[in-house]
């Protein structure tokens, strides 16, 4: 091994493919920060307009069920308004009722009168 003759342009080629390795793991080290750092700004960016369009959704969903709150307080008082109709209805009817009643006994009475004075 005392003679071991290593030719120039080897160790020159080994020199450049190690030079251009090292080149390589670096530029492979930046694009990698450089992808962190954009992953980190994404999802801070991700987290902001995720704040946001909780905020929208919440204020639009609150603004709806106040719509339909208000929705359901016209159809309880027209509920409301529909039974003190029917109350009103039932009561007509059984005003109606009696007076049936009462008109039936007073044209029995009065048949009752009448007859014995047309024999």
């Amino acid at each position: 091994m005392e003679n071991v003759k290593i030719p120039l342009a080897l160790v020159a080629a080994m020199a450049v493919q190690l030079a251009g390795g090292v080149w390589w793991v670096s530029q492979q080290a930046s694009t990698i920060a450089s992808l962190e750092e954009t992953v980190s700004q994404l999802g801070s960016r991700m987290a902001i307009e995720d704040n946001v369009n909780l905020k929208r959704d919440v204020l639009d969903n609150s603004m709806e069920i106040d719509y339909v709150w208000g929705d359901v307080e016209e159809l309880w008082e027209e509920l409301g308004a529909l039974t003190r109709t029917i109350s009103r209805i039932t009561e007509l009817q059984q005003r109606l009722a009696l007076i049936e009643n009462d008109l039936k006994y007073i044209n029995r009475d009065h048949n009752t009168v009448m007859q014995p004075m047309v024999k």
